[in-house]
């Protein structure tokens, strides 16, 4: 059954057309994503089908009269409601039912027992048992304790950005709408909270519209893509994986239909040139044909994100940190964590909301002091930090003043020198836009901007605390790019796991209680280390069962700090360990040399090429998940 129905919906802010003719239909249960670059129109979009704009053409239309549940980018708020009022505020009576009983409770738990307001607990409770309200009730608690909301007295105003977006998610899914459309989700929430999300969403039985940047929820939660791009919308079937592989297919097959019409061009100029005359009906056909061939336009192309920023020499001492502690409200984020960074190094660093992580790149970037220990940063460090709220953005500067602060002229990686305003376009910000207020870009174009304006200053040491918050797919498919070659030290803060897959080395994990716990290699082998330790200790706990001996308490606990600490190295695995390196280096050279080559062969020389890579990069494979595995018990 339909739910939802767009027909010939368009939208225009009066510079330019932001989307126009878009047709197409949700499914009641369907679960589909929204995907384009910034200031493409995905979020005014999600705002006309919501109600929350109009549209200046066409109309959106609902079967029946469905309940409809949006969460926008930046949720608005009444900064004297509490979070109960704002969590269950809808129109149906068993949410009302909800609000009233939990301040019920919370009136009780203040004022003891009196007498009126169990009274009043119990006829609620009698309430919502006939109304069939206490299965909500329950899912209600689960959802706000899965996303960390504790006090539902707060009052709205008191609450950061991320927690105001938490509360603002907790009533979307709690009022279980039969549509959800949700503007990016996982921003702001840590990757166990993501995991649960997308659980949860998979079983939700209502309909399910999103736009996210974020690559394995979206492969994991939809099951077909919409793309916004030059103004239409786009339908492939399929979850974001399957979008890739239609999206390959569709590049491969126009590069062929190009190329077959620059042959018949090339045809009908050559005959053209020998002098034809339009004699007869069918040499003046092809004349026409030709004078067609050669006027007709082509599909313009998707206009492309291009970081063509250096760095700058990094010498071979980065950072220290000795025995480094800070505390706020008298508790430690961090307490005696010592770390020296190499050159070359890409760390992310992991870890609940609220643990230390951006404290961790202030006392860094020496915005903030440690209150134990030190730091010694080397002398030709220069840091790049992109950080979370944007600080540096001045809404009230024009975009063009706001780049030439840093640099009239910018030198590019591969020397050439361009100015500022070349360098906007190549960061998408085309020549009217350049002269615009900062304040009248998007979320996502206000990030672009800022990260632009980092990159220009050409660190060395580049610092990323949360990157992916607003940044289009686009966007951090072209970062990740630039990253791959980036010589010097890049430290990714982030919740993000695909970008953290594709970016980084070994990660720092804030365990919450003010220490800090190192991990070799990128997430996904963090996540693997995680499985291990769960089934060794259920192994171990169900072993426990059985009658041990009482432990001496004089004796220290054993050291937990590494994975499979249990053992060291023999002299085999670590002579082991250092060729597996080599072998590692050795082999990403080749492939590099491999991929080149593959780049600019012919047909014939292609599939030895293609197979030697493909056997290469199988057994780099294998010796890195082998060298992950040593490096845990190193």
């Amino acid at each position: 059954m339909t739910i939802l129905g767009l027909e010939n919906v368009g939208k225009d802010f009066g510079i330019k057309p932001l989307f126009g003719g878009v047709t197409f239909s949700v499914e009641s249960g369907e679960r589909v994503g929204l995907i384009g670059a910034n200031g493409s129109g995905k979020t005014t979009l999600l705002r006309v089908i919501a109600g929350q704009e109009s549209p200046d053409t066409g109309r959106v239309m609902f079967s029946g009269n469905p309940v409809v549940g949006y969460l926008p980018q930046n949720p608005p708020f009444n900064p004297d409601a509490t979070v109960l009022d704002t969590i269950f505020t809808a129109s149906s009576t068993v949410m009302q039912q909800l609000h009233d009983y939990e301040a019920a409770c919370q009136q009780l738990a203040a004022n003891g027992t009196d007498p009126a307001l169990l009274a009043r607990v119990a006829d609620l409770a009698a309430q919502l048992e006939s109304s069939g309200g206490w299965s909500l009730e329950t899912e209600a608690k689960i959802i706000l304790n899965r996303l960390g909301i504790t006090d539902t007295a707060a009052r709205m105003g008191t609450l950061s950005g991320g927690q105001r977006k938490r509360v603002a998610l907790a009533h979307a899914l709690i009022e279980h709408p039969d549509l959800l459309i949700l503007d990016e989700p996982t921003n702001h929430l840590d990757a166990d909270t993501i995991n649960w999300l997308e659980r949860y969403l998979e079983r939700y039985s209502g309909a399910l519209l999103l736009v996210t940047h974020d690559r394995y929820f979206l492969d994991r939660v939809t099951r077909r893509i919409l793309e916004v791009d030059r103004g239409k919308v786009q339908a492939y079937a399929g979850n974001y994986s399957y979008y890739l592989t239609q999206k390959e297919e569709e590049a491969a097959r126009r590069e062929v239909e190009d190329h077959k019409r620059d042959m018949l061009i090339r045809q009908e100029l050559a005959w053209l040139r020998r002098g034809a005359k339009a004699r007869t009906t069918k040499q003046k056909a092809r004349i026409d044909r030709a004078n067609d061939l050669m006027s007709a336009p082509r599909e313009r192309k998707q206009e492309g994100l291009e970081i063509a920023v250096g760095a700058r020499r990094l010498g071979s001492k980065v950072a220290e940190l000795h025995g480094i502690g800070k505390q706020y409200d008298g508790r430690w984020l961090m307490r005696d964590f010592t770390h020296i960074l190499q050159p070359g190094e890409r760390l992310g660093i992991i870890g609940p909301n609220g643990t230390g992580k951006t404290t961790l790149m202030e006392l860094l970037t020496g915005r903030t002091q440690p209150d134990e220990g030190k730091i010694v940063v080397g002398d030709t460090v220069v840091v790049g930090y992109y950080d979370q709220e944007s600080r540096a953005l001045d809404d009230e500067q024009r975009v063009i003043e706001y780049i030439r602060e840093v640099a009239e002229n910018i030198t590019t990686a591969d020397g050439s020198v361009i100015t500022a305003s070349q360098m906007l376009e190549r960061f998408l910000f085309p020549g009217a836009m350049q002269y615009s207020p900062v304040g009248k870009l998007s979320g996502g174009e206000r990030r672009r901007l800022y990260l632009l304006r980092v990159l220009m200053s050409a660190p060395n040491v580049l610092i990323l605390d949360e990157p992916t918050n607003d940044l289009d797919i686009p966007t951090l498919q072209t970062l990740e790019s630039y990253l791959d070659g980036f010589g010097g030290v890049l430290i990714v803060v982030s919740h993000d796991r695909y970008f953290l897959d594709r970016t980084v080395e070994h990660l720092f994990r804030f365990e919450g209680d003010g220490t800090i716990r190192e991990y070799p290699g990128n997430y996904s082998a963090f996540l693997e280390i995680q499985e291990r330790e769960a089934a060794a200790a259920a192994e171990a706990g169900s072993a426990g069962t059985q009658p041990t001996a009482k432990p001496r308490t004089d004796e220290r606990p054993p050291a937990t700090n590494t994975p499979n600490a249990a053992r060291k190295l023999s002299y085999k695995e670590r002579k082991e360990l250092e060729r597996l390196e080599q072998d590692i280096e050795r082999g990403e050279q080749r492939k590099q040399e491999l991929e080149q080559q593959l780049a600019t062969a012919d047909y014939t020389t292609a599939q030895p090429l293609a197979e030697a890579l493909a056997q290469l990069t199988t057994q780099l494979e294998h010796d890195v998940e082998r060298w992950s595995e040593l490096a845990e018990f190193a």
